[in-house]
């Protein structure tokens, strides 16, 4: 089934472990030719002595040459032999992960162990659990790795890979499902284990953490010069072996494809269906409902717990997910850790640290929060966060008509109440804009009124005349405002293409968007760097240790950092428009007015997130009353939700 026997090969003769040994080899001829380039000048050294002392190459010419070419020789070693230490020294790239011990699931390490003896393949060396939806097998044998990485136990190499399994695989899937997953992946420590590939895989590792070691912070800059020499060497070699890398990696997984047909075959079927679940499941609980709280500095504990409600309710919402939650009745896959709960809270940490950039540790503003507690301690503080903030955006406006002293009128002759209330939001923002007609005439006027003083006061041949004052106009009354030079002769013929406007704009709504993104931009940045200052400090405390402990042959933990800093690695979201940020305030700020003036409280929606219950259900049409207040300046569909749901909009709302 495996191949022909006698080749010499321990793995087998599947026809994906032929094409990636063969790509294998590809790769080590690249080294090959690259050691071969670097002894070249010594080779050529040699002929010469040799031929001068056997009197071949004799006179001042060969006397020159040998010189020449043995200052060529001394020079390419050193260089050749710095690249090569440095290739060999760089520390590869770990994915950051969860280290389980025997100890801390030996029925996940027998099923493994059992896996692999029904492949006929290697064990893993160790078993670690990431934050995400995949399963992989990677090499942690360098010696910086060999400290994190946590033993499997008797009888496993040193040189094998660990097995890396995502975390909401097993609490999602079952036991027979999860066996069935890992089978391919199991497998692939078969090739791996080749003398080739291993020596092909290292050599790959290495120039793609050569390439990186220019960027390493405290080098001096001589040695940066040095780093940024070895690193463009690095960059080349990388590009001549990549795609054979890329077609080696493919063969390997073909191998382990092919392998795993025998284990549980029917049953991986089926499998694959529950991980693209898994995928989506996952996907919308950490945008959706873990977000949120990494925003408020609070991190749900029980992620991989709570992706199986989020799957649960959306087998419930959608028909093509029937008969999933059927599957909740077998024995999950986390039965085989001793303590999933502790193991749950590590893999929740991390994810708040990959996908966010929270500290490493809890503390003070970073401590953890359970799902019980989630709709009290993350919705409620993140609304009235929100509206807060809103508040703060319309004080520094000068938009708090009736702080004053009492009484403003809002649109439709509304009084606006003095404090934190909803009214005083919704008059803002509904102040009709001013008509396309009268926005026209103004305009025109304005540059009558500019072309009589240009007249009184230019020569011919003057160029165009900007419309001084537009700016100011646009912000004090919300007009439209010109920023390009109009010509005099045509000034009166500008074409505004305002009744082409496919979009309705609130200018309102626009500055308020404008100061809070502004805000939120200031309050990230502090952030950030709040983050970054923790991560150096981090940082050198790990470099002290490592050079204290070097002596002894430990190394500290790796302080992980993402190409341009410190995590996140992998955000979650791009940046949102001012428009989404205003309308989530305004939401927010719906929300409070609601649960303090009316029969509705926070709740924890596990597929959409933060959610607001009236009655015990969820108010799922608040959303576009809200976009049409921001987005067209009309209240009155919020101002319909909001009498038939009990909310008193001129009530104060309680904010943080």
């Amino acid at each position: 089934m495996y191949g022909v026997s006698g080749t010499g090969s321990v793995v087998g003769e599947e026809w994906g472990a032929r094409a990636a040994r063969s790509r294998a080899l590809a790769v080590l001829r690249v080294r090959g030719r690259a050691l071969g380039l670097a002894v070249l000048p010594a080779a050529v050294a040699v002929v010469l002595y040799a031929g001068g002392a056997t009197g071949h190459f004799t006179g001042s010419g060969w006397d020159t040459a040998r010189w020449v070419v043995t200052v060529l020789a001394v020079l390419v070693l050193l260089a050749g032999t710095a690249v090569a230490l440095v290739v060999a020294r760089a520390r590869p790239a770990a994915t950051p992960t969860v280290e389980l011990s025997e100890t801390a699931a030996p029925d996940l390490y027998r099923l493994v162990r059992d896996l692999a003896d029904r492949l006929d393949v290697p064990a893993p060396a160790a078993i670690a659990l990431t934050p995400d939806c995949d399963s992989w097998l990677e090499d942690r044998t360098h010696r910086a790795h060999r400290a994190l990485r946590t033993p499997g136990g008797e009888g496993e190499g040193e040189g094998a890979p660990v097995l890396v399994i995502g975390s909401p695989f097993l609490w999602w899937m079952r036991v027979g499902e999860l066996r069935a997953v890992l089978a391919p992946v199991v497998a692939g420590t078969g090739p791996a284990a080749h003398p080739d590939i291993a020596a092909a895989r290292r050599f790959v590792r290495g120039l793609d953490a050569a390439v990186a070691v220019p960027e390493t912070p405290g080098l001096d800059p001589f040695r940066r010069l040095g780093a940024g020499a070895v690193g463009q060497v690095a960059r080349v070699l990388l590009r001549a072996c990549r795609g054979h890398a890329a077609e080696m990696e493919r063969g390997v997984a073909a191998a382990g494809s092919e392998r795993a047909q025998a284990v549980d075959y029917g049953v991986r079927i089926v499998a694959q269906e529950q991980v693209g679940l898994a995928y989506a499941g996952w996907d919308r609980l950490l945008t959706r409902v873990a977000l949120p709280a990494w925003r408020m500095g609070r991190w749900p504990a029980k992620l991989d717990a709570g992706v199986v409600s989020a799957l649960t309710e959306l087998s419930r919402r959608d028909r093509l997910a029937d008969g999933f939650s059927s599957r909740l009745g077998e024995r999950p896959a986390c039965d085989l850790l001793e303590e999933p709960g502790a193991v749950d809270e590590a893999t929740s940490l991390l994810a708040a640290r990959l996908f966010h950039g929270g500290p490493a540790e809890p503390g003070p503003d970073w401590s953890p929060v359970e799902w019980s507690q989630y709709p009290e301690e993350v919705v409620d503080r993140k609304w009235r966060t929100d509206a807060a903030r809103l508040h703060q955006v319309l004080d520094g406006l000068g938009l708090a008509d009736s702080a004053a002293g009492g009484g403003g009128r809002g649109r439709g002759g509304e009084g606006v109440a003095d404090g934190p209330t909803l009214t005083r939001v919704i008059a803002h923002l509904s102040t009709e804009p001013a008509k396309p007609a009268d926005v026209t005439a103004d305009v025109a006027a304005d540059v009558d009124a500019d072309v009589d003083d240009a007249d009184a006061a230019a020569v011919p041949g003057d160029r165009p005349l900007p419309v001084e004052g537009a700016d100011a106009r646009s912000h004090d009354d919300g007009r439209v405002t010109l920023t390009d030079e109009v010509d005099i002769e045509d000034a009166t013929d500008v074409d505004l293409d305002i009744e082409d406007d496919e979009e309705a704009v609130n200018p309102a709504a626009e500055a308020l968007a404008g100061a809070l993104s502004a805000l939120l931009a200031r309050e990230e940045a502090a952030r950030e760097a709040r983050v970054a200052a923790t991560a150096l400090t981090a940082e050198a405390a790990a470099r002290s240790a490592e050079r204290n402990d070097r002596h002894s042959g430990t190394t500290p933990p790796v302080v992980v950092s993402g190409p341009d800093g410190p995590l996140p690695l992998f955000p979650l979201q791009p940046p949102r428009s001012g428009r989404d940020l205003l309308a989530d305030h305004v939401t927010a700020m719906v929300c409070c007015a609601a649960v303090d003036t009316a029969e509705a409280t926070p709740g924890l929606d596990w597929l959409d997130g933060p959610a607001l219950l009236v009655g015990g259900e969820r108010a799922a049409d608040l959303g576009p009353r809200v976009l049409a207040l921001v987005e067209d300046g009309d209240p009155e569909p919020l101002r319909a939700w909001l009498a038939r749901t009990g909310v008193r909009p001129e009530k104060p709302v309680r904010l943080v």
